[in-house]
């Protein structure tokens, strides 16, 4: 049973000694107060036997025997502890799931504290349920808009073709970043949601980045602004419509702050993809907090139009695709976005 507890607490090929020593402390701490109470009558036992003159090797003798005694007990309920400590450890790793089938308790302690938990227990499962159910309406109520709020986009974009003015651009541009900011509502939602409809397969880098760029067309020329890409023979394995939505994003940043400049895409042989604009940059301080939600630093704050939640959002669909992004930036002198397609644990649908 010994054996079995020093396997359980070795890592690799080392034991975990400060585990043990936690454990055999606590136990130690625990029945502290029986081996003094053991102690203390044996002191009595032989206060008393010499006030009456009468020998004193039998107590010692009877000390001897009950000492043996006492330490096969002592071992037995440590080993005893150890593998109830255990059992409790791998209930914990699914505390939420097996909070119900908590082993006997032996003591009335426990067992009011294992009361306590289930009760606990059972309150979180109410409140959790009716989170989702509060949170699922949230959801159907968001996407449902987002739905019936293009129709009248799609409206004003066909008047706004009707007649090529300079107003008329200018509002076209406008309702461009509304209807932006309306898919980045839903995609707040699906991927902040429990359930997502991620469907990895293998498909075509150089038909993905095209859809982008085709999208944001009027944008660059609108903006004066040259863009380099030159077209890749490559596949990828990944969801082509979250990658799709991390690649307009980033094109929606470089446009949004280069002014007359250039936007430059390449893909490396290692399957890097990049996204560089000789636009205004960003501040070395503020780089390391460019995929914070909500933080929209130094430009962001001047620029007065960031929300602080497009590299939000392609931070957190790039970890749920598996893909590392990252960037390099110098003021004044533009950015660099990259994007690690190369993916080896991921496997098509």
């Amino acid at each position: 049973m010994a054996d079995g507890f020093l396997i359980e607490i070795v890592k690799g090929n080392k034991v975990d000694t400060k585990k043990r020593g936690n454990v055999f402390g606590r136990y130690l701490k625990q029945t502290i107060g029986m081996l003094i109470l053991f102690a203390i009558c044996i002191l009595i036992f032989i206060i008393v036997f010499s006030l009456y003159r009468l020998e004193t090797e039998a107590v010692w003798y009877a000390a001897g025997l009950c000492s043996i005694v006492l330490m096969l007990v002592f071992i037995a309920g440590f080993v005893k502890c150890v593998n109830g400590h255990i059992k409790r450890k791998k209930l914990m790793e699914n505390i939420i799931l097996c909070y119900d089938q908590l082993p006997d308790a032996e003591t009335l302690a426990e067992y009011d504290y294992q009361q306590m938990l289930r009760q606990l227990g059972d309150l979180y499962r109410k409140q959790q349920t009716l989170y989702e159910q509060e949170r699922q309406d949230s959801i159907d109520y968001y996407t449902t808009w987002v739905h019936q709020i293009k129709t009248p986009i799609s409206v004003m974009q066909m008047q706004l073709q009707s007649e090529d003015t300079k107003e008329h651009r200018e509002l076209a541009a406008e309702l461009f970043r509304i209807e932006q900011y309306v898919e980045m509502v839903l995609c707040y939602i699906r991927l902040d949601s429990a359930s997502n409809d991620f469907v990895f397969q293998e498909y075509d880098l150089d038909s993905i980045i095209k859809q982008a760029i085709r999208k944001y067309a009027p944008q660059f020329i609108r903006r004066r602004i040259t863009l380099r890409y030159e077209p890749v023979d490559m596949k990828v394995l990944t969801d082509e419509k979250w990658l799709l939505f991390i690649i307009e994003q980033l094109l929606s940043n470089a446009v949004k702050y280069t002014n007359g400049g250039s936007v430059t895409i390449s893909v490396s042989d290692e399957m890097v993809l990049s996204i560089s604009d000789t636009g205004i940059g960003i501040a070395p301080e503020d780089i390391p907090r460019i995929f914070d939600k909500g933080y929209t630093g130094y430009n962001g704050r001047a620029n007065k139009k960031a929300t602080g939640l497009g590299l939000y959002l392609c931070k957190q669909a790039a970890d749920k695709l598996k893909i590392d992004i990252s960037a390099r930036s110098e003021v004044s002198k533009g950015s660099t976005f990259y994007l690690n397609l190369y993916t080896e644990d991921l496997q098509v649908e």
